[in-house]
C-alpha cells in the first residue's frame, strides 16, 4: 500500500512539474502506438470485411487461424522481427533494428489478428442483414466491403481501440526490437520495466498510473470525437 501511495504521488509530481523526460517518453509511446494502430487497421479491417463477404474453400481455416493468432506471444513476435531486422537477417540492410520503426512493425504484427478477429465478428453479423439487399443490387465485391466498413464503423472503432489497448501496453516485443534506448526507443512500458529492475517501484508505479490514464484518455477522446455516446448508441 505504501508503494502504491508513493507511486500515485510520484505520478502527480511528474505531471505537475511537466517532467521533460516523461513528456518525451509519453509522446514517443503515442507516436509508436498510433502509427502501429493506423497501419494495422488499414490491413485488418478490409481483411475482416473480405472474410465476411467472400466464400472460398479455406475460409473457415483462415478465420480459425486468425482467431488463434490473437494469442500470439509478443516475445516470439519480437524475436522473429529481431532476426529479420538484424544485420544477418534478410532486412538487416535497412538498419531498422533498435528504432521506433522496428517497434511499430512488431506492434502491427501483434494487433492485426486482434483487430481483424473482433471486426470480423461484427461485419459477419452485418453481412447477414445486408446480404440479400446487396446481392439484389448487383454491387461489386469492393462496393460490398466499403458498405460494410462504413455502416459498421462504430463497431469497428471498438475493434481498433482493443488493438490500441493491446499495443500501448506491450513491452516484451518492443523491448527486444527497440532496445529501450534512452532518448531513442524508450517508451512508457519499457521505462516501467527499467525502473522496476532498478528497484524504484514508486517511479515504476507512477509511470504505470500515467500509462493507464493515457489509455483511458485516448479511448474517451475517441468515443467523444466519434459521437458514439449520442443517439442511444452508447
Amino acid at each position: 500500500m505504501t508503494d502504491l501511495w508513493a507511486g500515485l504521488m510520484s505520478a502527480l509530481t511528474l505531471l505537475i512539474t511537466f517532467d521533460a523526460e516523461l513528456i518525451e517518453i509519453t509522446l514517443r509511446s503515442l507516436q509508436v502506438t498510433l502509427s502501429a494502430l493506423v497501419i494495422a487497421s488499414a490491413l485488418a479491417l478490409p481483411l475482416a470485411a473480405w472474410l465476411a463477404v467472400r466464400r472460398f474453400r479455406w475460409r473457415r481455416a483462415v478465420i480459425a487461424l486468425l482467431n488463434a493468432l490473437m494469442g500470439l506471444p509478443p516475445v516470439v513476435v519480437g524475436l522473429v522481427v529481431y532476426v529479420l531486422l538484424s544485420r544477418s537477417g534478410p532486412f538487416g540492410v535497412l538498419g531498422l533494428l533498435f528504432t521506433p520503426t522496428a517497434m511499430v512493425i512488431a506492434q502491427v504484427i501483434i494487433i492485426v489478428p486482434l483487430i481483424a478477429s473482433i471486426a470480423h465478428q461484427s461485419l459477419r453479423d452485418l453481412w447477414t442483414e445486408y446480404h440479400d439487399l446487396l446481392i439484389s443490387l448487383n454491387v461489386s465485391q469492393s462496393q460490398k466491403i466499403r458498405t460494410l466498413l462504413w455502416d459498421a464503423r462504430r463497431a469497428l472503432l471498438t475493434a481498433a481501440l482493443a488493438g490500441f489497448g493491446r499495443a500501448i501496453g506491450e513491452v516484451g516485443a518492443i523491448m527486444i526490437v527497440g532496445g529501450n534506448i534512452d532518448n531513442a526507443t524508450r517508451v512508457l512500458t519499457t521505462a516501467i520495466a527499467l525502473e522496476t529492475g532498478k528497484g524504484d517501484f514508486a517511479l515504476a508505479l507512477g509511470l504505470g498510473i500515467i500509462l493507464i490514464g493515457l489509455a483511458i484518455s485516448v479511448n474517451l477522446a475517441t468515443h467523444w470525437l466519434s459521437r458514439t455516446e449520442r443517439g442511444a448508441r452508447w
